[in-house]
Formats: C-alpha cells, sequence, structure tokens
C-alpha cells in the first residue's frame, strides 16, 4: 500500500503565504519516490541526502486513539495521536530542535493557507488533557521536528517561517485520512458496545484484511479495554511530498488474546 503525502502549496500576495503551491513551484522537495525506502539499508545506507532520505527516523508510526471521555470526540472515528519517526531499531529520539517549538500553530496554518487542515484537526486530533493546541505544539516539537527531511536546510531558501511544520501536519492528517480504522473493524462486525468483547485475533484479522494485508499494533490499557492502534510505514522520498510504504507492526500487539473491551465513547 502507497500513501502519497500531500505536497504543499502557494504564495498568494505579498502577506499571504499558501505553502501548498510554494512547494510545488520548486518542483516539491526535489527528492522523487525512486530511491529506496527508509529503514531498507540499516547496514549500508544510501548515498543520497537526508533531505531525501528519512534517516535515522525512518521507521514511521501512525498512532490514532479511542479515547471514550473527550467532549467533542466523533463516536465514528478513531482519532489522531501523532505521526512518529521511530528509529529503524526502534528506539527514537524527541525534542531535536527547540529554536524551531512554534506556538500557536492554528494562526500558523491559518496564515499559511491551511485551513482546511486547521478544520479536520479540530474534529479529529483531540487533547484528552488540556487544549488541542497544546497537543499539537508537543506533537511538532517532539516529534516533529526529528524529521530529517523536514530540517530547514531542505526547504527553499525563502520559505516562510514555519513552512515545515505545516507541511508535518498536513501529511499527518493525508496519512490519517488512508487509515479508517474505526470503517474497517465496522467493516467486520466489530463496533463499540457495552456488553461484547472481541479477540485479539479477530480484531487483527478484520483489520489486516481491509488494510490490504499489514499488521498493525494494538494497545489495551490494563482493563482490558482498546485505546490506540499504531501503524506503521517506511519512507521513500521527503515527508513533504514522498510515498509511505506500508508495512507490519515490528512490535506485537499489547492486547490480551481474548475479553477485550471496545466501548462507547461518552463525551
Amino acid at each position: 500500500m502507497l500513501v502519497s503525502s500531500p505536497v504543499l502549496s502557494s504564495l498568494l500576495g505579498a502577506c499571504y503565504v499558501n505553502p501548498m503551491k510554494f512547494f510545488q513551484n520548486f518542483g516539491g522537495s526535489g527528492c522523487g519516490t525512486s530511491g529506496p525506502a527508509s529503514c531498507q539499508h540499516t547496514d549500508t545506507p544510501p548515498a543520497t541526502s537526508s533531505c531525501c532520505f528519512e534517516s535515522p527516523g525512518g521507521l514511521i508510526m501512525q498512532t490514532q486513539v479511542w479515547d471514550t471521555n473527550v467532549a467533542g470526540s466523533p463516536e465514528d472515528s478513531w482519532t489522531i495521536h501523532g505521526l512518529w519517526p521511530d528509529n529503524c531499531d526502534g528506539t527514537y529520539i524527541e525534542n531535536c530542535d527547540p529554536s524551531r517549538d512554534y506556538k500557536n500553530i492554528a494562526e500558523l496554518l491559518e496564515s499559511q493557507g491551511a485551513s482546511s487542515t486547521l478544520e479536520f484537526m479540530q474534529q479529529y486530533w483531540l487533547n484528552n488533557h488540556g487544549t488541542n493546541e497544546r497537543f499539537w505544539e508537543h506533537e511538532w516539537a517532539t516529534h516533529g521536528t526529528c524529521y530529517s527531511t523536514l530540517d530547514v536546510d531542505c526547504l527553499p531558501s525563502d520559505s516562510p517561517t514555519g513552512a515545515e511544520a505545516v507541511a508535518f501536519f498536513e501529511t499527518v492528517v493525508k496519512v490519517f485520512k488512508t487509515l479508517p480504522t474505526y470503517d474497517w473493524l465496522a467493516q467486520a462486525g466489530i463496533t463499540p458496545s457495552y456488553s461484547q468483547t472481541y479477540s485479539l485475533s479477530s480484531l487483527l484479522s478484520a483489520l489486516e484484511a481491509a488494510s490490504g494485508g499489514y499488521t498493525p499494533a494494538l494497545t489495551c490499557s490494563r482493563s482490558h479495554t482498546l485505546s490506540s492502534i499504531s501503524w506503521y510505514f517506511n519512507l521513500k522520498g521527503s515527508v513533504i511530498d514522498g510515498d509511505f510504504v506500508a508495512i507490519n507492526a515490528p512490535t506485537q500487539s499489547s492486547c490480551p488474546s481474548s475479553g477485550i473491551q471496545y466501548l462507547p465513547k461518552e463525551g
């Protein structure tokens, strides 16, 4: 399964910057997608720029959560936690560039023409403790700044400040939209319930069948309640406009083999 991330967009006037076409005007990232995928050459990394080959964080996790008590959370969809660049061996680094810990992500997205992305985030990227803005700032500072292909040195010299963060949020949303976990489970008759429980094998079988054969990692709480899911990818090219290549989860699900609760939302 290949998931093409968005290409960022355009300059509209002297004061209003839309990063979508801005990068497109420079030929996108300039990387293409014909090179090797990240984490496929761990012994002998390809001789290519880190702007076009995600390293060391080329094991990418798209993590979704099933929060049952967050106000306004959609009843028929999981929500976004983040898009994390783990190292190929499963370790990870965080908070890679404090100088780019941008604040007021909502204003940054609006000012650079990504209002539709912001609107989606306001529905599907929700904080269960505190404001959504604080959550978004955390995800960018903690994980987004660690993508080598989003380093400021990889951008055109006259890119607006924060353009790489806008690219990050647009890509997270685009990848999330290709992974409708709720719908895939519902197609197999697996829906939230106070009375019914599910086996791990039934959950994974439904998700594998719908995703084209890829196995995610499911997380459950101590009470055996389903709480999150991680889908894994390698990346060809740049986060800006590369291809996310689905892979099987390198880690096992933490849920028990049976008796898993998938509770309705109450928020």
